[in-house]
């Protein structure tokens, strides 16, 4: 039998959001609101980045590189780096084009 689900009325950065989890998993998903709220508000309070699109992405890479950081290096760790060198450039692409709003 699957856990019963629950939606939660969550927010991040001030903006309100309606998530759902299993019931078990509730604990863990308002830590990880927590988490990324005050992550992006860490960003934000820089003054380097504008934009809450562009909070949320360097938001991520942030959570992203600190949690490839605490695993153990992958058996092939040259695929690792080459797919992370992949992404960043197609962050950097995706930053480049959103340059022109701010």
């Amino acid at each position: 039998m699957s856990a019963r689900s629950v939606s939660l009325d969550v927010a991040i950065m001030g903006r309100e959001f309606r998530v759902s989890c299993p019931e078990d998993e509730k604990e863990g998903l308002l830590q990880a609101v927590t988490f990324l709220d005050r992550k992006m508000r860490e960003i934000r309070d820089t003054g380097k980045v504008i934009g809450l699109e562009r909070i949320a992405i360097m938001a991520a890479l942030n959570i992203t590189h600190d949690y490839l950081a605490a695993k153990p290096p992958a058996a092939d760790d040259g695929e690792a780096k080459a797919r992370i060198a992949r992404l960043n450039g197609l962050l950097d692409v995706a930053l480049a084009q959103h340059d022109n709003l701010f």
